[in-house]
């Protein structure tokens, strides 16, 4: 059984670069004019060199993609191995998932750096000195891993201070939000189960419907198991013969299961056991382990603190982005080569770099 949180997530600035859901600008070579001029305007662009995309004056460059590629290449490869390139992600290899999102992420932040700029937000004197700092730093964990290529300093104190600005606008922009969570709201529970399907997996990633004969042969299976549980068999040994699940163990708050499992789950009190549950995934039996997980749920309400945050800025920014303007030199895009199996060797990724510069803020 799969988790789905349901969590649109927006720029969270941290060290790894997340495969995530952006809401994301659209980049058009064209713009209207007012409606009563009743006609076109196709408005051609002159790139400068290197320049990846325009979003009304702001710049990016293809250097900066590159700097985005490898600090997430490098974390990836850190962790999962050189295999990590091979896998396939809903029908995409990682290397052309990190090419749309880091797409995505960089029109996005330009995108912010524009809201701040109508906000007036702007760096201040402090913040422009660490600005210096990440880019010296991370310029050194370049020349160090033999990565520079034309990734210069000052190219690097630009991202940064995008990066920043973004994070301040973002900051600002949620500041309000109410960040009081009870305990009942963000209440984490652990539980124990065993999955008895009624469907399996195709090699596209789609659901396939078990025939209803097999559908009652599961449930059968699954009363069968049910009583020897309410007998007092041993539920762990139960799960290690007929769980269908690749685990038996969850933890996990409100709104981050099915519906009919959580509603059944968080009815059960500490060593309890369910009735059979039905979900899309087939018949759940459900032990609960501890009915409130003091950690998970304080963990749970810096969860529910982010949601609100990106939910209070998504506002903002949804309402902003199509007031702009952009281009993308599609052209130099579709040439831009990232190379998986070579330069992921950094030592620090320029979003680690980025948070330890500016952990006191």
């Amino acid at each position: 059984m799969n988790r789905d949180y349901g969590m649109k997530k927006l720029i969270t600035m941290t060290a790894v670069l997340l495969i995530v859901c952006f809401s994301t600008l659209a980049f058009t070579g064209c713009k209207k004019v007012e409606e009563e001029e009743k006609t076109d305007v196709v408005l051609t662009t002159s790139f400068e060199d290197n320049e990846l995309f325009r979003i009304e004056g702001m710049n990016c460059y293809i250097e900066e993609a590159s700097v985005y590629m490898k600090s997430a290449g490098s974390r990836y490869q850190g962790v999962f191995g050189e295999e990590i390139w091979k896998q396939n992600f809903g029908g995409k290899t990682l290397e052309k998932e990190l090419r749309d999102t880091t797409l995505a992420r960089l029109a996005q932040i330009k995108s912010m750096d524009l809201l701040a700029e109508e906000w007036n937000i702007a760096l201040d004197e402090n913040e422009q000195e660490k600005v210096k700092k990440a880019a010296q730093e991370f310029h050194e964990v370049l020349e160090n891993s033999g990565n520079t290529d034309n990734i210069s300093l000052e190219l690097l104190e630009g991202m940064y201070s995008d990066y920043a600005l973004a994070d301040k606008i973002y900051n600002e922009v949620t500041r309000n939000v109410n960040p009081e969570i009870s305990d009942d709201e963000a209440r984490s529970i652990t539980v124990k189960q065993i999955l008895f399907k009624t469907s399996s997996m195709e090699e596209d990633g789609s659901r396939r419907e078990y025939s209803e004969h097999d559908k009652e042969n599961a449930h059968e299976r699954a009363r069968a198991c049910l009583k020897k549980a309410l007998d007092g068999d041993d539920f762990d040994s139960l799960a290690e013969k007929y769980n269908e699940d690749d685990q038996n163990t969850y933890t996990f708050g409100k709104g981050m299961m099915p519906e009919a499992f959580e509603k059944a789950a968080f009815d059960l009190g500490n060593g309890e056991i369910s009735d059979i549950i039905e979900t899309e995934y087939g018949y759940h039996i459900i032990k609960c382990i501890s009915a409130f997980d003091e950690e998970e749920t304080d963990n749970n309400k810096e969860r529910i603190v982010k949601e609100r945050k990106t939910d209070s800025f998504n506002r903002v920014y949804d309402e902003f982005v199509p007031s702009l303007h952009s281009n993308l030199n599609e052209e130099l895009w579709d040439s831009f080569e990232y190379d998986p199996y070579s330069g992921n060797n950094l030592e620090k990724s320029f979003f680690e770099v980025y948070d330890e510069v500016f952990a006191d803020d």
